[in-house]
């Protein structure tokens, strides 16, 4: 009983975060010996079901009850009953045990060969079409495969394969650093689009530096395509006056439809009325597709086998 006080007063002297951190350090290999003995009341039996010597079982449960401060069986022997705090303690232990259970089958089910999870990145402008298609060849081979899927912009699906919640992603440009592997698959021309009845509408083809004076939209800083528009109207000779930044390609596209400006897009899935779409000849307009995975990060079956898949698209990965 004095061991008991020793450590109540040891535990409450520490900081909230701190001592639910160390005290789950503490408790979480234990917690399966309690739920053993608790369900067969009977140690001997307990350590036979779990193929432990009874020695450690009984270490276990003593040192349990040491570091909690609280008594969680009443003794007979070998055999065994919970007191109302063991009661307490063991009804939250089988829920976190069985939370644990769960967790384990699906990281199981996610990494299974034929049937498990792939978490796939891609830009929006790859969403209407590039990617359904890529899905339908690969699930041709790989019937059972499952796919979460995040349609977003370069850099946040990058944030988002560096914090482990993104496998594999499309991106544009594609990158450069330490941390991951990248892998150019395709290159996709970029257009300028204008009104239909715009003074160039009636063009095929534009040099970049003939719309210096056009006002533009353009998607939001930090999108992979606005920093490309950038670099290209620089390398024409001019800053582009900004009159609407967007989030999403065919967002812009309506509002060149609109006549609110003219933007660098790549081309649409599908024709878009009220717009006209021109070749630019200079500078060479055009991004680069690639695929991008987390360096030194172990693939699972799926993961691996969609990799080779998405490799192999090299060069094919989009419409000619």
């Amino acid at each position: 009983m004095v061991h008991q006080q020793r450590s109540r007063s040891r535990l409450s002297q520490t900081s909230d975060a701190q001592d639910t951190e160390d005290m789950s350090r503490l408790l979480a290999p234990r917690l399966a010996y309690f739920a053993g003995v608790a369900r067969t009341e009977h140690v001997t039996r307990a350590a036979q079901e779990m193929q432990v010597p009874q020695s450690t079982l009984s270490r276990a449960l003593v040192r349990l009850e040491q570091d909690l401060g609280v008594e969680l069986f009443a003794r007979h022997g070998r055999a065994v009953s919970l007191t109302p705090a063991g009661h307490t303690f063991l009804t939250s232990v089988e829920r976190a045990l069985a939370e644990i259970e769960r967790a384990a089958e699906e990281v199981r089910a996610d990494a299974d060969p034929a049937t498990g999870k792939v978490a796939f990145g891609f830009l929006h402008t790859m969403g209407a079409e590039t990617v359904p298609g890529l899905l339908h060849a690969f699930r041709a081979d790989h019937p059972r495969i499952r796919f979460s899927l995040v349609q977003n912009y370069g850099e946040a699906m990058l944030e988002r394969l560096r914090a482990g919640e993104l496998d594999l992603c499309l991106t544009s440009p594609v990158p450069d650093a330490p941390d991951l592997v990248a892998r150019r698959l395709d290159e996709q021309k970029l257009r300028l689009v204008v009104p239909a009845d715009h003074r160039l509408a009636g063009r095929r083809r534009i040099r970049l530096a003939e719309a210096a004076d056009e006002t533009f939209v353009t998607l939001e800083p930090g999108y992979g395509l606005r920093r490309i528009t950038d670099d290209l109207c620089t390398q024409a000779g001019f800053k582009p006056r900004i009159a609407f930044e967007g989030e999403e390609a065919e967002t812009l596209r309506g509002l060149v439809a609109a006549g609110l400006g003219v933007a660098l897009l790549p081309p649409p899935a599908f024709p878009r009325p009220g717009v006209v779409e021109l070749t630019v000849t200079a500078p060479r307009a055009a991004r680069e597709i690639g695929v991008a995975w987390l360096a030194g990060h172990p693939d699972t079956p799926p993961v691996a086998a969609f990799k080779k898949f998405l490799l192999s698209k090299r060069g094919t990965l989009l419409p000619a």
